[in-house]
């Protein structure tokens, strides 16, 4: 059977790779982190909680005193990748566009055929095990399409992650925050702030606080997905779903939304703000937050609506 650890030793294959290019250019630093990075996902799921625990201060400690720098590895100059374009022009995405067939066409082609009962995948993971598969297709592909030197998936995709730095994990980080202080009670303590806040029986109110919660937290937090176990606990369970008996998949689904909303608006949200206006150069680091703001507040605001409609009027 195929599981999802699979997919953590690819990734950590990949990791290893980068560790030691890094090393052979005596770039110790970003050795040292890629190379750590790549032993939590190969060893992982076996190690003690105090053991992971180690590495992650190890890759924090790393970052934090400018062990990662920028890596030059040798690559095509900008005559040539314009000559390629222009050649190739859009055939360039097919490579791209192979991952989310493979993922897509063999999710529906396991699960809705006789092959489901090999149990050839991990149950529910068939999807994201297929994605995986996808990026091992395409990457072959390309590489008997396109025949680049042996090492340039290697040497392009340390020059990427090099240049995004320990920016690359920070949602991984971010979602575990989001763990411990759901675990440490931060939302019991909000829940507690918010319940005596609103007048009761409010249920607009409610739904604002919870919106408006996710999106600060997710501010603060740069991801979603960590604002909400602490405001689930907080609001969206307690109140929303058992005193006002409001659908839980709308309050969720659409409370998603609104940290995501938060996410347009924050630099901690550093893999979508503050990393592509690094890759491009730009000389202000938050143009794509302020570019940003006339969608996020609107959509925070549509939030809300659907939020209260949905779940109190319509599907209640």
């Amino acid at each position: 059977m195929i599981t999802y650890e699979w997919l953590y030793w690819l990734a950590g294959a990949f990791f290893a790779v980068w560790a030691i290019l890094s090393l052979r250019d005596q770039r110790f630093g970003n050795a040292a982190f890629w190379g750590i990075l790549s032993g939590s996902f190969f060893l992982g799921s076996h190690l003690s909680d105090l053991a992971n625990g180690i590495l992650v201060l190890a890759l924090v400690g790393i970052a934090g005193l400018g062990g990662l720098n920028r890596s030059d590895p040798e690559t095509t100059t900008l005559e040539e990748r314009e000559s390629l374009s222009g050649k190739l022009g859009n055939k360039l995405f097919f490579p791209a566009l192979i991952v989310p067939i493979t993922a897509v066409a063999g999710t529906l082609l396991y699960n809705y055929t006789p092959l489901s009962e090999t149990g050839l995948f991990e149950a529910r993971r068939e999807t994201l095990i297929l994605f995986g598969i996808g990026v091992v297709i395409a990457l072959v592909a390309a590489m008997v399409w396109l025949k680049p030197p042996a090492l340039a998936p290697a040497e392009e995709g340390r020059r990427l992650i090099d240049s995004i730095g320990w920016a690359a994990i920070l949602p991984q980080m971010l979602a575990a925050l989001g763990a411990v202080f759901a675990l440490a009670g931060v939302g019991d303590i909000i829940g507690g702030l918010a319940g005596s806040a609103i007048p009761e029986g409010s249920v607009l109110l409610t739904v604002v606080v919870f919106a408006l919660g996710m999106a600060l937290f997710t501010m603060i937090m740069g991801n979603a997905f960590a604002a909400f176990p602490v405001m689930a606990a907080a609001i969206g369970i307690p109140l929303l779903v058992e005193t006002y008996d409001g659908n839980p998949a709308v309050i969720g689904a659409v409370g998603m939304l609104a940290g995501f909303c938060g996410t347009l608006l924050t630099p901690m949200a550093a893999n979508f703000n503050i990393v592509p206006a690094a890759l491009l150069e730009l000389k202000d680091q938050n143009a794509v937050i302020r570019q940003q703001v006339g969608t996020a507040v609107p959509l925070w605001v549509c939030n809300v609506v659907i939020i209260y409609v949905g779940a109190f009027l319509l599907w209640n």
